[in-house]
């Protein structure tokens, strides 16, 4: 896992995007770094291995990945520029080949049971215009806490369903608004597990590039989460259980629940919990990653 950490401190500097630090104050000190990845390491399960996510699910996790809990991965996000507590997570997900560029926040929402039915009539490409206006709006609130606005280009997957399996993946590609067009865009890959009390995002952030080849990889991972007993979609009781209010089209586009504004509240390229910080920081990672795989 060092090698991560040891291409963190020249991040901001690399790739111009020392404000996605933003309300985090300056880039953390070399050794600072080190003691963060250092205690992730400590903490860290490697695969294979089966790994508890709350008390609703087990991660098979595969060999050649490991798993950092919490608190370490709260550390870890906070040197992606995403500071703060995130309750919701459970962990992250790392590759430990050194060539790779990738990582993977694991999040289970309490949200109750989703119904599916709207699957069957969503259209793509109202959900893309969604997106888009949710995200010029959020820009807003990014540009007063010192972050660069987002551009949702478009989809690099249309959200699709595994009715079945009660699995579900999209794929939105974004950049910094008013960039080049040869400026590296980054692709938040989003894979989600419906499960009786609510539902687990495993989402894979990558550079837009190495997407085509990573989705099996993603696809891997959501196959490998398995609910417990009793927790699973088929196990869900209309006569006791919590139903939440939103569809399943909620989980790509927003909540209908009003936000102080007024306005609805949108997933945007925040959905998954990777805020825009976090985005153009991974963005410098994977760059520095692939410059020192083809060294």
């Amino acid at each position: 896992m060092r090698h991560w950490h040891q291409v963190i401190a020249r991040l901001a500097v690399a790739t111009g995007l020392a404000c996605a630090f933003g309300a985090a104050g300056a880039v953390p000190s070399k050794a600072e770094q080190g003691r963060v990845w250092d205690e992730a390491a400590r903490a860290a399960t490697k695969g294979p291995a089966d790994v508890p996510l709350l008390d609703e699910a087990v991660l098979h996790l595969p060999a050649g990945e490991i798993f950092v809990p919490q608190p370490q991965a709260d550390r870890l996000l906070a040197l992606f520029g995403n500071p703060g507590s995130h309750p919701d997570m459970a962990g992250v997900i790392l590759p430990r080949d050194p060539r790779a560029t990738w990582f993977m926040p694991v999040r289970f929402q309490a949200s109750g049971f989703i119904k599916d039915d709207d699957a069957r009539t969503w259209n793509a490409d109202e959900m893309l215009r969604s997106l888009q206006v949710g995200t010029e709006e959020q820009n807003r609130e990014r540009q007063k806490a010192g972050m660069p606005a987002l551009e949702a280009v478009g989809w690099s997957e249309a959200p699709r369903y595994d009715a079945a399996a009660h699995r579900l993946a999209w794929a939105l590609s974004s950049r910094v608004a008013g960039a080049k067009d040869d400026a590296p865009a980054m692709a938040n890959y989003n894979t989600y597990a419906l499960g009786r009390d609510g539902y687990f995002t495993l989402n894979l952030v990558t550079a837009l590039a190495d997407l085509p080849a990573l989705r099996p990889v993603a696809e891997q991972q959501i196959a490998a989460l398995e609910f417990k007993q009793g927790k699973r979609y088929a196990d869900f009781d209309a006569r006791t259980d919590r139903v939440a209010p939103d569809g399943l089209s909620s989980l790509v586009v927003g909540l209908s629940s009003p936000t102080p504004t007024g306005r609805a509240a949108s997933a945007s390229l925040v959905k998954g919990g990777v805020i825009a910080a976090a985005l153009l920081v991974a963005a410098g990672v994977v760059v520095l990653l692939r410059r020192r795989r083809a060294a």
